[in-house]
């Protein structure tokens, strides 16, 4: 009996695998971190051989966890972190350079000078995007011109561009399938939204030849069979990449749903339905996915640094041993006593968009505590959601009254009940925080007839708990008022 779906949940900092059964229980679960690589200030990189032998690791323990064998499974669905880029040689399989990561910012003078040229209208009206430094085509750009030889190897048809779904899945099918689906090729700004197609005229613009591209396919369907390192003959069915995986997750299947995602980043989506709104808000326009010859879009703001924050506190300025211990220490104060922390380490996302923006706090004093700087790191991350949840009203001319949560710092019962006060709105998080898996599990099984239809797959979603606010909408303007000025004050600096 093929009784269960296992999902592969490859994230900025961990790989995951998770066995799911048909009810919706998590059966196993297995992760491993993987190294962070800095070669300079704002260059942020990823070793490709390293996350492919992590993350077939955790999809084999998962497997042996759950006590099953590979034969059990009806199909995998692949979950990715987006963006980040790899290319290698088609001949060896090998990585001609590392993964350049979305949070990498070195193509950001690239991008400058793409917006001089006057770039910025054709590629937002064609790909829904901003020219940044954060998408994949100034990233493939970047490694054509500066690894030895690559140019030329590209001319020849021997090198091959993928985002980590494509990588994966060109490792588990026995280097067979250079694949990608809608969601991932969105984020590429080099494929065209509305023909679902990779745009030539876009191609030209960054000098990427179209041999290296792989073929587009929809979010769920079966692309292949598992070969090579992985036990053979398991259907690949399903890829989204991770935020629109957590999208379809949280189950926001109608138009004006919207989910954020506490993770590393924080990322905030909105279902906009079939139709794909260009955002006058500096919000990104993107796929939510495809299924069956149905397109949904979505609007989509980014923040950057969200967990990330948490992880500094306690990496870098060693204030606390673990990141869970931040509600603790945080919760020790009352507020932040008028810190404000904008923890633009990578630039400022959505709906900002200032790239040369960086990390600052305003308001110490000499009675400013660890808990204090604790406290208004979380609440940077309430602050950052707020601004692109208004972003969002503007944009879709529809009042958001409900927020699904999900993502490791979803279970900071302090953090979610900010954000509700912040939003003046409900903060609404599942019985399984695991939606990113779930999402790519999800679109694997209605590939396979796991499950036979969106609708079964509803019930299984819950409600945990509900926050609702707590304090006056006036308390929180002034709250507000004071998180702008200090954003303001940042971006000041990056004008300098």
């Amino acid at each position: 009996m093929k009784e269960f779906i296992l999902a592969l949940d490859q994230g900025t900092t961990s790989c995951r695998a998770l066995i799911i059964d048909q009810k919706g229980n998590i059966a196993a679960v297995s992760q491993k971190e993987f190294k962070q690589i800095y070669p300079k200030p704002g260059w942020v990189e990823h070793d490709p051989e390293e996350i492919w032998t992590k993350q077939l690791g955790v999809a084999l323990d998962a497997i042996k966890k759950a006590g099953i064998e590979s034969s059990a499974l009806a199909g995998t669905g692949i979950t990715n972190q987006r963006e980040t880029t790899v290319v290698w040689d088609r001949k060896t399989g090998k990585p001609i350079y590392n993964a350049i990561v979305w949070q990498d910012r070195r193509t950001a003078e690239f991008c400058d000078k793409l917006k001089i040229q006057g770039h910025s209208k054709k590629i937002l009206e064609k790909t829904g995007l901003i020219i940044d430094a954060y998408f994949s085509a100034t990233k493939i750009r970047w490694i054509l011109e500066n690894v030895e030889g690559a140019g030329k190897m590209a001319e020849e048809g021997r090198l091959a561009f993928g985002t980590i779904d494509s990588w994966l899945m060109w490792k588990l099918s026995g280097e067979k399938l250079h694949v990608t689906d809608v969601t991932n090729a969105s984020r590429t700004m080099l494929f065209n939204i509305h023909t679902l197609e990779w745009d030539k005229e876009l191609l030209k613009i960054f000098d990427i030849p179209a041999s290296m591209l792989p073929e587009v396919r929809s979010s769920s369907e079966v692309y292949g069979t598992t070969a090579g390192q992985f036990p053979a003959g398991v259907p690949l069915a399903g890829i989204a990449g991770d935020q629109q995986s957590a999208l379809f997750g949280q189950m926001c299947i109608e138009k004006g749903m919207v989910k954020n995602t506490y993770g590393t980043g924080c990322f905030m989506v909105m279902n906009i339905g079939n139709k794909a709104i260009e955002s006058k808000s500096k919000l990104l326009t993107t796929i939510a996915w495809k299924i069956g010859n149905n397109t949904q879009y979505a609007l989509e703001g980014s923040i950057f640094i969200a967990g990330a924050v948490v992880q500094w506190l306690r990496d870098e300025l060693g204030i606390i041993k673990s990141s869970a211990d931040i509600e603790k220490l945080a919760g020790s104060v009352k507020h932040s006593d008028g810190v404000y922390f904008v923890p633009a380490f990578a630039g400022l996302g959505a709906p900002h968009w200032n790239q040369h923006a960086r990390g600052t706090m305003f308001g110490i004093t000499r009675g400013t505590k660890a808990a204090h700087i604790a406290r208004a790191a979380l609440d940077s991350i309430a602050f950052q959601t707020l601004d692109v949840l208004q972003a969002m009203q503007n944009d879709s001319g529809i009042h958001i009254s409900e927020l699904r949560v999900d993502g490791g710092a979803t279970v900071n019962n302090q953090l979610m009940q900010f954000q509700s006060d912040l939003l003046q709105a409900k903060v609404v998080r599942p019985k399984i925080t695991e939606t990113t898996a779930f999402g790519a599990a999800y679109l694997a099984g209605l590939a396979v007839n796991f499950w036979s239809s969106i609708d079964e797959i509803k019930k299984q979603w819950q409600v945990e708990h509900v926050f609702s606010p707590e304090i006056k909408p006036e308390e929180t303007d002034l709250l507000v008022k004071e998180w702008h000025r200090a954003v303001n004050a940042a971006k000041i600096w990056a004008g300098n």
